[in-house]
């Protein structure tokens, strides 16, 4: 098994144009444990040798969105507090949720190709996600019928 996996890495990296001396080709060769059997914990987890425990990498990405939430967010409330000053509250916080309503449908990007959608008629030939309850699922389970094919 441990064969055939190193073969398809060979051609995925032949097909990427990896070299052989990248620092990925220089990993040891896979081990051959049964599937079933869970990997021994790593040395690096848990406490060092002295027993102290070792320190966590920070992560790596920024809480930039976080924080991009959290202006936004202030914005609103300051505008709120202008547009109440001016007696215009109640429209700011209407106009403000339908807007929040209108920009929480669209997505950051669009579907990637082949992506399903959610619901059955938008996608191309009514194709429906797994887990979906169609019409006939559902007579058929009225009915005690069982399953076509099964």
């Amino acid at each position: 098994m441990a064969a055939a996996v190193e073969q398809r890495l060979a051609r995925f990296r032949a097909a990427r144009g990896t070299t052989t001396g990248s620092a990925a080709a220089r990993l040891p060769p896979l081990s051959e444990e049964p599937p079933g059997k869970a990997a021994a914990p790593e040395a690096s987890e848990g406490p060092d040798r002295g027993g102290q425990p070792r320190p966590v990498p920070a992560a790596t990405e920024p809480a930039r969105p976080l924080l991009v939430l959290a202006l936004k967010v202030l914005l609103w409330a300051v505008l709120l507090a202008l547009f109440a000053e001016l007696e215009l509250g109640l429209p700011f916080f209407v106009v403000s949720l339908l807007y929040w309503m209108y920009a929480g449908t669209r997505g950051p990007g669009e579907r990637r190709p082949g992506e399903l959608s959610a619901y059955s008629v938008f996608n191309p030939g009514c194709a429906a996600i797994a887990g979906t309850l169609t019409a006939e699922q559902l007579e058929r389970e009225l009915h005690y019928r069982p399953a076509a094919g099964r």
